[in-house]
């Protein structure tokens, strides 16, 4: 009796196959969704979700900065203020808050939003 020829060795199973069929990924599934987040005009898709979010966020814990040493970078992140922070160190020192509206630094709508977000030590 001929001996039987010896079975070629199986490939190692490939991973779709090692992993379980409830685990398995369709393959028609998309990585994004397939309705895009709908965006105000003018804004990236991201700029709107973060302007989303800080609509629906409480109260923000606000960093108190000192005019006469705070940088040109941090005193432009002011919640309301936008880019201010040349103006305000191009005058310094200053005595006092109120200083920014007497040396006509900001205009009064500008001031009242940033007043309580700076401070002069």
């Amino acid at each position: 009796m001929p001996a039987a020829p010896a079975a070629a060795p199986a490939a190692p199973p490939s991973p779709a196959q090692q992993m379980p069929p409830a685990q398995q990924m369709p393959a028609d599934a998309l990585a994004f969704p397939a309705e895009p987040v709908p965006t105000q005009p003018g804004l990236q898709q991201g700029e709107a979700e973060i302007d989303r979010a800080e609509d629906d966020a409480g109260p923000r814990a606000l960093a108190i900065l000192d005019l006469n040493t705070a940088s040109v970078a941090d005193l432009n992140k002011l919640r309301g203020g936008g880019a201010i922070g040349r103006a305000i160190t191009a005058k310094r020192p200053y005595a006092s808050v109120d200083q920014l509206l007497s040396k006509r630094v900001l205009s009064r709508a500008v001031y009242e939003k940033i007043k309580d977000q700076v401070t002069v030590r």
